[in-house]
């Protein structure tokens, strides 16, 4: 990788972030989102886990669709 190369990636990975802080208030309000079949919650008296299973790998699906898309040349 080259110098011009990685200045490329750093500056496409921070409009990523600043992308993703400016949606991401968005994406709380949807109600699907962390609350699909398969994501795990336990709850006890004084305590509670949440793991989002399902919803982790719905996304990990979608990203490597489109980074795959973006990716080819």
């Amino acid at each position: 990788m080259t110098v011009e190369e990685a200045r490329k990636a750093v500056i496409v990975l921070g409009v990523a972030l600043v992308a993703l802080g400016v949606f991401l208030p968005y994406l709380a309000k949807l109600d699907f989102f962390g609350k699909l079949p398969g994501d795990i919650k336990i709850s006890g008296e004084n305590y509670s886990f949440y793991f989002p299973l399902a919803t982790c790998v719905v996304l990990s699906v979608v990203l490597s669709l489109v980074l795959g898309f973006f990716g080819r040349k």
